[in-house]
């Protein structure tokens, strides 16, 4: 071949490959449009780590989408209160929310399953049942019928206790104590006497330096220490059995996550998912410190009694038992966990249980 015919036959593949990337750039454009969402936040800034899981999805979606796929998130109180996302997103006043659904459960206590229950499982196990157990799916068919689309967000791990202004010993020290308690277990404790309050993060702590309230659960050492609950009720109790694996939920307006093009609801999916993880992760490097800088400051640590934990869970079950009876959707999604949490705590007092109870006495040995 000639120097002059190969230039030109050069030139002819050089045009048509231009001309392919002009062909391709509108189709491109046309899956990936840009997009501009809302985000409404139950949590206050302040919360780095379970309000930033939104700023961490935002980021995910947008990073995926070369920006065009744009989420800005609101904290608690800048577009509506904390306790309203969901309501928000439902009702399209934004596009999404991230909040924990068992805020709404006074509407309907299948709200509370979505996120956790008294003694039902914890941030791994929840984790199985919604991703592998079918969870997802039926919390789904719920939430389409209050106008959303829920995937898992975050997760905190077991959480504590909760903070009490005096000590607590037996189940006829809670009777009369007034707690900020989140969600479902406000009605669990109530049988024994406590009188559940429904307070937004930001506002706790004035209600317990008043004495308004008595005591405050709110999630682990390291959000409560930023609350500075140590400083007006020093009794730090553990465990919060009513919060054993949490879930933080990403929430869209149904209407709008169907009008997203199929890609961008598949990200969606796989960018809730990274945060869910992120989350947990985050959680579990933060706390340790935290837990001993807590202490340092005053924290009087103490496990709830097992006389407290056995007049609980069998509280629990008398709730069960009566939303069962009187809700099809709530008897449906908790027998799934049931049948799952028979099975799940079974397996894990084998090898996981065994594996960390040895290394827990290593560590009180000082040996790691």
């Amino acid at each position: 071949m000639d120097r002059r015919s190969f230039i030109k036959k050069a030139g002819v593949a050089g045009v048509g490959g231009a001309a392919s990337a002009v062909l391709a750039a509108p189709a491109l454009a046309q899956s990936n449009p840009k997009i501009n969402w809302r985000l409404a936040s139950s949590f206050p800034k302040s919360l780095d780590t379970i309000y930033g899981g939104a700023e961490v999805l935002s980021r995910y979606v947008s990073e995926a989408t070369d920006g065009n796929f744009q989420i800005q998130v609101f904290a608690a109180g800048e577009i509506v209160p904390g306790l309203q996302a969901a309501d928000a997103a439902s009702a399209g006043t934004v596009e999404a929310a991230h909040t924990v659904s068992y805020y709404y459960w006074g509407k309907d206590p299948v709200w509370a399953l979505g996120a956790a229950v008294p003694f039902a499982l914890n941030a791994r196990g929840m984790n199985a049942w919604q991703y592998h157990g079918g969870g997802i799916d039926l919390f789904n068919e719920f939430l389409a019928t209050q106008g959303l689309v829920g995937y898992p967000g975050g997760n905190t791990g077991v959480q504590m206790g909760g903070w009490f202004r005096k000590e607590i010993k037996t189940v006829d020290d809670l009777k009369g104590l007034k707690m900020r308690i989140g969600g479902f277990a406000g009605k669990v404790v109530e049988k024994l006497g406590v009188v559940p309050q429904q307070i937004a993060g930001g506002d706790i702590y004035p209600a317990l330096e008043k004495g308004t309230i008595d005591a405050a659960e709110w999630t682990t050492p390291y959000d409560d220490e930023k609350l500075g609950f140590v400083k007006v009720a020093p009794y730090y109790y553990y465990p919060g059995f009513w919060e054993g694996g949490p879930t933080v939920h990403a929430l869209f307006n149904k209407a709008a996550f169907e009008g997203l093009p199929k890609a961008y609801q598949s990200l969606l999916r796989t960018a809730c998912q990274a945060t869910d993880a992120d989350m947990l992760q985050k959680y579990d490097w933060l706390n340790p410190p935290a837990i001993k800088r807590l202490v340092a400051a005053g924290a009087k640590l103490s496990p709830f009694s097992q006389e407290i934990l056995s007049a609980c869970f069998d509280a629990a079950n008398e709730v069960y038992a009566e939303m069962e009876a009187s809700n099809p959707t709530f008897k449906k999604i908790w027998d799934s966990i049931k049948a799952f949490r028979g099975e799940y705590y079974l397996n894990l007092q084998i090898a996981e249980y065994n594996y960390d109870t040895f290394m827990m006495l290593q560590q009180r040995a000082n040996k790691l």
